[in-house]
């Protein structure tokens, strides 16, 4: 069996355009070689891997695994030559890692810091992503490790607890709500909302609207935490976010009151496919992320 990484990536294409001539678009190939490129692997495999038919390619459960495997090998290929590259630029070392907001805000920061300043021959590149899609990337092998809320399915994952994040409403001082120090959900669940693009955060809260019969009601929905806050001074509507990223604005005009809900309470886990499998520099990264002690961390973090 003899594959090269543009039969691998060739046929990872084919499957995820569903088509073999815009998978020979995309690769610049003709339709042809595209097609006895296939059918090669199919030979040497000893197996059908894609399903034609009149609208395109469907991968067969062979074609399925051969794409898993290939996207594996594919991005350690990306893995080895953007580490060769940190070389070449005399960096010695880059670790990727995909976060999620909340951690970004209340843990990543200090601890990065003390990482950093042991080891100043390693850099970090953080791509900040919403849980859900972390936890995809990981376990299809496109990422190494992750810091995802637990409001995502995490079972495919192996991974370490790190830290809590506590949901809090933030309010207008002069709101019913601002006096109160926490306020259950229902209490507040048929107010107008200012929301923050946080896909993960929205599909969660319009669960647990759901669960009460009721939806919730965005006047209007912000990228910026800064701009949710100066809506919220505004009395347009009360905006839910995590304690750490509330503990940012330090607006005088803001109530902070914590939800009561025992699922406010969400917890930040880093994971990994296989943790034993990452590379030397990303061990690094993870055992300096979870060996130090608890108090290093933020208070809202800690809550």
């Amino acid at each position: 069996m003899r594959f090269d990484l543009t039969d691998l990536r060739l046929f990872v294409t084919v499957v995820e355009l569903g088509s073999l001539t815009r998978g020979a678009q995309a690769m610049n190939l003709a339709l042809a070689s595209v097609s006895e490129r296939v059918s090669g692997m199919e030979a040497a495999l000893g197996t059908a891997l894609l399903e034609r038919g009149r609208r395109g390619v469907q991968p067969t459960a062979a074609g399925n695994a051969l794409v898993r495997h290939a996207r594996l090998i594919l991005g350690q290929v990306e893995h080895m030559r953007g580490e060769m590259h940190a070389y070449a630029s005399g960096l010695k070392g880059r670790v990727e890692l995909l976060s999620n907001t909340a951690a970004l805000v209340s843990f990543l920061p200090s601890r990065l810091q003390r990482f950093l300043a042991a080891y100043p021959d390693l850099s970090v590149d953080i791509d900040e992503r919403p849980s859900q899609e972390i936890v995809r990337a990981v376990a299809e092998g496109s990422a190494d490790i992750g810091l995802v809320a637990d409001i995502t399915d995490l079972a495919s994952l192996q991974t370490h607890l790190l830290a809590q994040d506590q949901l809090v409403v933030i309010a207008d001082r002069a709101h019913r709500i601002a006096a109160l120090s926490q306020v259950a959900f229902a209490e507040i669940v048929d107010d107008a909302f200012i929301g923050l693009k946080d896909a993960v955060l929205e599909t969660h809260l319009a669960y647990r609207a759901s669960r009460l019969g009721r939806q919730i009601e965005y006047r209007v929905q912000l990228r910026s935490i800064e701009h949710v806050a100066r809506m919220v001074e505004a009395n347009i509507g009360l905006a839910i976010l995590s304690e750490a990223s509330a503990a940012q604005l330090r607006e005088p005009a803001l109530a902070i009151v914590r939800l009561s809900d025992p699922w406010a309470t969400r917890r930040l886990y880093l994971c990994a496919r296989d943790f034993t499998t990452l590379t030397p520099h990303a061990k690094l990264l993870v055992s300096h992320l979870i060996d130090l002690p608890d108090d290093t961390l933020p208070e809202a973090a800690r809550a």
